[in-house]
């Protein structure tokens, strides 16, 4: 049986916010020392594998958002553009404008991989995905296995549009990130399941052991969502994000999300699909 889960908790207390400062010293350890999630948005993140929060864009931002997002969509180059059965994908929001720069700076998606990852990390992708409508339920699969090279991961899912039972909202397997085995091994049909349900602009995030799918959209309009992934620093990343910075989203971008970025690392992994 499905259960909807629209609500956590606020998601993250911010400790002495000295960002003007933060590379003076150890970029990683200031960042544990700056972010952590709420009591909580923690322990669902530690016991169901995610973990909600709602309306984290404020609502004054959520219209320009979404312009931003469907213009960043229409203009993407075709080799950027995956559309598969279900769901089509628009790589590199990172180099997509202004709007994109801060979502991946979030506060409770640096403190979850404090939290889940518990060493330096980067940024491995950002992406826009949207399901098609119409479009019925993804099979479920994990992001990252426990025992591939590199884990763990930590997913996030920024709600562009509402995340409704009926159009189709994420669903996960509560607890299923600390199963040493995966979908393909157990029949997952009859596996609780739990759907993350948010109005636009919440924020989901995820153990990438987790298993999940996208639900069926009953309805006649896309789902649109837009996604990314933290993986540990010394990992190879899945899009090869260094070798497409344009100059002016460095000039733009913060010292931080530079450091997040592993600007000056060149490993890569072939991009795979997520939710």
């Amino acid at each position: 049986m499905e259960t909807s889960l629209s609500s956590q908790s606020e998601g993250c207390e911010t400790r002495d916010k000295a960002v003007n400062g933060w590379h003076m010293i150890e970029p990683f350890n200031h960042i544990v020392s700056m972010y952590r999630l709420s009591s909580v948005a923690a322990e669902s993140l530690k016991e169901l594998g995610f973990v909600v929060i709602p309306s984290l864009m404020p609502v004054d931002r959520l219209e320009h958002f979404a312009e931003a997002f469907d213009h960043a969509v229409a203009s993407a180059i075709p080799g950027d553009i995956h559309i598969g059965s279900t769901t089509t994908r628009v790589n590199d929001f990172v180099n997509r404008g202004r709007y994109f720069d801060e979502v991946y700076l979030y506060e409770p998606i640096l403190a979850a991989c404090c939290q889940v990852i518990g060493q330096p990390f980067k940024l491995s992708v950002l992406h826009a995905r949207s399901v098609h409508p119409n479009a019925p339920e993804q099979s479920l699969h994990v992001d990252f296995a426990h025992d591939e090279q590199g884990w763990p991961m930590v997913g996030f899912i920024i709600m562009v549009d509402e995340f409704r039972k009926k159009n189709g909202a994420t669903r996960f397997v509560p607890g299923s990130h600390k199963w040493t085995t995966t979908p393909d091994e157990l029949a997952t049909s009859h596996q609780p399941q739990m759907l993350a349900c948010g109005p636009a602009g919440s924020l989901i995030i995820y153990n990438g052991s987790v298993w999940h799918g996208h639900s069926a959209n009953l309805t006649n309009e896309p789902r649109r969502s837009l996604q990314g992934a933290y993986i540990r620093r010394d990992a190879a990343g899945w899009f090869q994000q260094n070798g497409r910075m344009l100059p002016e989203t460095l000039d733009r971008i913060s010292e931080l999300a530079k450091y997040l970025l592993a600007a000056g690392q060149s490993r890569d992994r072939s991009l795979r699909t997520a939710q």
